[in-house]
């Protein structure tokens, strides 16, 4: 009353564990393959550059005590400087980026109205974390924060 091997349990689970593993590798290199990982920086050393002319254009802001409000409400967006208003053009650039989607990064030009107020409008969907900037067109100093949007109300955008 020998069974023969293959109508036992074991030897079948003995021969699945590794051609699973297998299986489970080649998606994993696939993947690793076709997929581009956006968050990682090739150059340190120029990435560490660019962020020290941040932080000095972040400076020159808070140099020139530049304080505004920002509202956002169903893509119409509002910038009201209250000091530090900007001599040079009528505009300014506003980016949103996403904090884990490069795709989802967005800039938006803000002309100012007849009352000072800078105002532009964005059509895509702005749920969720961003990191925001503010530069004028000669991108001469900058304000960078973290917002969380739907936000109701003005936000202090300050450097």
């Amino acid at each position: 009353m020998n069974r023969p091997w293959y109508k036992e349990f074991w030897p079948w689970f003995l021969i699945a564990v590794p051609i699973i593993t297998l299986i489970m590798g080649g998606v994993l290199l696939n993947l690793a393959i076709s997929t581009e990982d956006s968050l990682v920086v090739d150059d340190y050393y120029k990435e560490g550059k660019a962020i020290n002319a941040r932080l000095d254009k972040e400076a020159i802001a808070r140099r020139k005590n530049i304080t505004t409000d920002l509202t956002i409400e169903d893509g119409s967006i509002a910038l009201e400087f209250h000091s530090g208003i900007p001599q040079e053009g009528n505009a300014v650039k506003l980016s949103f980026y996403h904090v884990t989607l490069e795709e989802r990064d967005v800039s938006v030009l803000l002309s100012r109205d007849a009352k000072g107020i800078y105002r532009g409008f964005v059509e895509e969907d702005l749920d969720g974390k961003w990191r925001v900037s503010l530069t004028p067109i000669d991108d001469s100093w900058k304000i960078q924060n973290t917002i969380y949007l739907p936000h109701s109300g003005k936000m202090k955008f300050n450097p």
